[in-house]
């Protein structure tokens, strides 16, 4: 425990020097701007803010990087609420009572709700974080090549099961992912593969290219096709009554406790993170609740679970990527890039080599969940006001913005074309109901997978046998193929289905 605290004082005294703090007001703020504007997303922005960081101190551009994904679940939460529409994927659910709550009059109680659930779930992520960060990192320095291989193996099958629709459209989209990450050269001998003599492929695919096509161009051309101005509208009246009542208070904190108990394990699993964990939160608290006929109508607790669980599995994905330097989600895969930017490799090593860099960003969110919580209730009105800017005048800033970003990485106008290339691949995905995230995080984990098998395959002179033959990567290998045949079972099939049923509604 002693050695807990010694590495939050670390972290603590990393994280308040002036430049830090800026900074993660910035990655707040920004957060919170992306979460409200719908038709941004987390992972375009991050993507578009990668070239920013080449100047910034590591530290402070994890710190900055990290408060832009948390701080994108706050600010979803309030158009969800206000207006109805979801600003990020994960505040989805959050409509469904939310703005009920809202037509009714008590959109204040649901916003307050909404960031002390956050807070509190918030808060608790971080302490998960500090507490499981040193004995996995002991664990993952216990791992060789074959035990990676069969650890990211065990990954792209979490974000098969975990992802929703179509089990076979996940793997297609995993296998997609890969095939991306090897155009270029051959890891070892150089030679040139997949990038048909053309040279700008001949150092592979930037994944940021990749990244902002398919997710930020993508959902730009979606919301002009199911016309983004709907519901701008019903933003006319003053948020008034900020304060929830003791009846709400007391309905709304078992949900809350759920939610973040919930979401705290969910955003450990690859593929799993702040989408599925919202879903599964509001599903299991209309499972449990006495008079569930009442979700949908404005209930409290359809806000306070959702919420939590979206902040909970936002700040526990880092515990996977910071110990075994495994991206469990399509932003923590950009923290990889990121982390590489700056030369460091994501893994176990960085722990023990350069604490201040992790226990500084751990200590950071706290800073950040507390800067949220203060700067967001008072900021609503400011937030309702950008709402009613016109998606048509909205649109052209963000593929400005966009296509800035992405030609400053390398200077290279090839790779603007080359996302809006991605952006119809990915426009044409979602509209075949393909779900984009599984690609980028097997694009991630191809190279470092493909390394690791090579490397186990080289100690172990040419023998397959070597992923059954030690013990770890055995068990690995057997929970992955154990999932994969559940997920095709109908049953599970159908349980696995009404997790996201009500989206739809």
């Amino acid at each position: 425990m002693s050695e807990i605290v010694n590495h939050l004082a670390l972290g603590f005294g990393v994280a308040v020097s002036p430049t830090n703090l800026l900074l993660c007001l910035i990655g707040a703020l920004v957060g919170t701007l992306v979460g409200v504007l719908p038709g941004i997303g987390t992972i375009a922005t991050v993507a578009m803010l990668l070239p920013i960081t080449f100047g910034l101190p590591p530290v402070g551009a994890l710190i900055m990087l990290a408060g832009i994904y948390y701080g994108a679940q706050y600010g979803g939460s309030t158009t969800s609420i206000l207006v109805n529409i979801p600003g990020e994927a994960g505040s989805v659910v959050t409509t469904l009572d939310g703005h009920q709550m809202a037509k009714q009059g008590r959109a204040g109680p649901a916003l307050a709700i909404a960031a002390i659930g956050s807070f509190f779930a918030g808060c608790v992520a971080t302490v998960l974080i500090a507490l499981l960060g040193a004995p996995l990192t002991k664990l993952a320095l216990q791992f060789g090549p074959a035990e990676y291989f069969s650890l990211m193996t065990l990954g792209l099958v979490f974000a098969v099961v975990l992802a929703k629709g179509s089990v076979l459209k996940a793997i297609a989209m995993i296998v997609f992912g890969l095939l991306l990450s090897m155009v270029g050269s051959d890891l070892e001998t150089g030679a040139s593969r997949m990038a048909f003599n053309i040279p700008e492929l001949a150092d592979g695919l930037g994944f940021a290219t990749v990244a902002m096509g398919i997710f930020g161009f993508a959902e730009i051309i979606r919301n002009l096709d199911a016309g983004a101005e709907q519901g701008r509208e019903l933003v006319q009246k003053k948020v008034t009554g900020l304060m929830p009542t003791k009846a709400d208070l007391i309905a709304s904190t078992p949900a809350i406790l759920r939610g973040t108990v919930l979401g705290s394990i969910l955003g450990i699993l690859p593929g799993g993170g702040a989408v599925i964990a919202s879903f599964a939160a509001y599903t299991f608290e209309k499972k449990i609740s006495k008079d569930p006929s009442q979700f949908g109508k404005g209930a409290i607790a359809g806000v306070a679970a959702p919420e939590s669980a979206n902040n909970a599995a936002a700040q526990t994905s880092f515990i996977p990527l910071l110990t075994l330097g495994i991206p469990p989600n399509a932003v923590m895969a950009l923290m990889v890039g990121a982390m590489t930017i700056h030369g460091i490799v994501p893994g176990p090593q960085v722990m023990q080599k350069q604490p201040d860099l992790v226990w500084g960003m751990i200590a950071s969110m706290w800073i950040g969940n507390l800067m949220l919580l203060i700067i967001n209730l008072p900021m609503v009105g400011i937030w309702v006001r950008l709402l009613r800017v016109p998606y048509h005048l909205l649109f052209p800033c963000i593929v400005v913005f966009c296509s800035i970003g992405i030609y400053s990485v390398n200077n290279a106008p090839a790779d603007v074309i080359m996302t809006g290339a991605f952006g119809l691949v990915g426009y044409w995905l979602i509209k075949h109901d393909f779900e984009p995230a599984p690609l980028l995080l097997g694009m991630v984990l191809g190279p470092l997978m493909e390394e690791n098998l090579r490397r186990a395959m080289l100690i172990s002179r040419g023998d397959w046998m070597v992923f059954v033959q030690r013990p770890l990567s055995a068990v690995l290998l057997a929970i992955a193929a154990a999932l994969l045949v559940l997920t095709l079972l109908p049953m599970l099939k159908r349980k696995r289905e009404e997790v996201f049923v009500e989206s739809e509604n």
